[in-house]
């Protein structure tokens, strides 16, 4: 039987990407609980699963299930978002019903990636399958992945949605993250790690951060002190993370966290192809980088 999580729809605060661990090319599920229990009390908001830091394009649907499986059952009690992404929409439709009758409190759903529809189409999209969906929907604006741009008057549109509450803003317009975050109905997650501060500053709810793998507690630090309006005390504790963020995404994620991870004996350095480690020479940056940042 599966734990069944009690629905929210406030995904203010610090939520986790989680990695997807393997042992040879199989999913590493004695690993992935380590994870979970390791960051399960460390004041987080939630977890994110199967998202693109979670390896979810090379893993089956089947396996996917698996790990969210396991995730849930090793965090009772903890809200866990899915990622859903999909190009067909009545089988993504029907792949929502399935991931939704797990238990999970939420879906991180982007725009169909290669089609590149229109604003309407974008509109239809989302629409439709938050119709289709139990849970809370969070959009997954993020052009450099899906190659669709969601424009502020689309996103405003979506507001209205009774299961759309919030956006991951990945979409590299400063005016519109202001504008969405002053029109106040979508909770406005920071998507990209090194916009976190500006964005939960200016009133943005959270951020769901990779980076934030490592040195967990300061990142929900960050949060609360801004949250409080606490700006100087958390720019103290900020700005030494800048340099291991710059790092960890000067190749392709999740490779540089993974390597990372690996080298604090929570996961194998292995990823599925064609997603490649991270060179030597960034393995011994961000080494050095994480061990400067201390406690």
């Amino acid at each position: 039987m599966q734990t069944t999580h009690a629905s929210t729809r406030d995904f203010s605060g610090l939520w986790i990407p989680l990695v997807t661990p393997f042992e040879g090319n199989n999913i590493d599920h004695a690993a992935l609980k380590g994870l979970v229990a390791h960051y399960r009390a460390s004041g987080i908001a939630g977890l994110v699963v199967c998202g693109s830091t979670g390896e979810a394009a090379a893993l089956s649907d089947e396996e996917q299930i698996e790990v969210l499986q396991t995730v849930m059952i090793e965090a009772p009690g903890l809200p866990v978002v899915m990622g859903l992404s999909g190009c067909h929409l009545g089988k993504t439709a029907e792949r929502l019903k399935t991931l939704v009758a797990l238990g999970i409190n939420g879906i991180l759903l982007p725009a169909p990636s290669y089609i590149r529809p229109s604003q309407a189409g974008l509109v239809e999209w989302f629409t439709a399958l938050a119709d289709a969906c139990a849970v809370p929907v969070i959009l997954y604006d993020i052009p450099y992945r899906t190659g669709s741009t969601l424009d502020l008057a689309t996103l405003l549109t979506l507001a209205s949605h009774p299961r759309i509450c919030a956006v991951k803003d990945c979409g590299g317009d400063p005016a519109k993250t202001r504008a969405l975050i002053a029109d106040g109905r979508l909770q406005v997650l920071a998507g990209e790690d090194v916009n976190i501060f500006s964005t939960v500053s200016q009133g943005g709810r959270g951020a769901i951060a990779a980076a934030a793998h490592v040195h967990t507690q300061r990142f929900v630090r960050i949060l609360a002190l801004l949250k409080a309006g606490e700006l100087a005390q958390a720019s103290v504790l900020w700005a030494p993370l800048l340099p291991l963020i710059d790092g960890l995404f000067s190749e392709p994620n999740p490779g540089p966290i993974k390597a990372l991870l690996a080298q604090k004996g929570l996961l194998q350095n292995r990823l599925r192809s064609p997603m490649t480690r991270a060179s030597a020479a960034l393995a011994e940056r961000l080494q050095n980088l994480d061990k400067g940042i201390g406690g």
